[in-house]
């Protein structure tokens, strides 16, 4: 059987400023039980052995990256972008020299610390033979309502799905489709976003629900929770 050569490589956009945190800190280097929040999500990812790369992508004025302690040699650094789409953006730019065309990007968010590596077997398992890439998400359990002018509409809550990351594209889909939104200035707000504007159709895969976003405050009481029950980030 001739041997898979596909690569995989890792963006981690975390050039955000964090505002609806209301601290003079963006959140991805607030500390919590010791570490900061980017040190957990990359702790993860660098653990994972398929990457060849990870790009962190960081602020121009970002005066916290430094003091991290990351001396991994597939790690790269790049800076930001106006929008979280320019800064992935970057990131591909930086990989442009290590990655072919149909090699898989998996972009994750830095503020989401509780990736487990089951979660990323699962999309590269059920990506593998993909054409052009998926997403990990969950069903919304609550029911949804749709309020515009006053007027509110209840949602069919079986088509609902929550978005996370990671989120895997084979490079040239993803450079491409970013590539495209930010000249029309469609500024999508994720990867799949921007692959749906290019017409194609992203894979929904199920993930877990504990895969959190620290957003605001009250995120960091859930996620010190959660951070208890596991070993593996300690």
């Amino acid at each position: 059987m001739k041997e898979d050569s596909t690569n995989y490589f890792a963006i981690v956009p975390a050039a955000g400023v964090g505002n609806r945190m209301q601290i003079d800190l963006p959140k991805q280097y607030i500390s919590i039980n010791g570490k900061k929040i980017l040190e957990y999500t990359l702790t993860t990812i660098l653990r994972y052995q398929k990457f060849k790369k990870c790009v962190v992508v960081i602020n121009k004025k970002d005066q916290h990256w430094s003091t991290l302690q990351f001396s991994s040699p597939h790690l790269l650094t790049v800076f930001g972008g106006a929008e979280r789409c320019h800064s992935v953006f970057n990131g591909l730019l930086a990989l442009k020299s290590f990655a072919k065309k149909n090699d898989w990007i998996l972009v994750h968010d830095a503020a989401r610390p509780l990736l487990h590596q089951n979660d990323i077997d699962k999309l590269i398992m059920q990506l593998n033979n993909h054409s052009v890439g998926g997403l990990l998400g969950y069903p919304i359990k609550n029911t949804v309502k749709y309020l515009e002018n006053q007027c509110l509409k209840t949602l069919e809550r079986k088509k609902l799905w929550a978005a996370v990351t990671p989120q895997m594209f084979r490079y040239h889909w993803l450079f491409n489709a970013l590539d495209s939104a930010i000249k029309k200035n469609q500024f999508t707000t994720d990867e799949a976003s921007a692959i749906e504007l290019f017409g194609q159709q992203p894979k929904m895969i199920e993930g877990r629900t504990d895969n959190i976003k620290v957003t605001d405050k009250e995120d960091l009481n859930l996620l010190d929770y959660y951070l208890s029950l596991r070993s593996d980030l300690s």
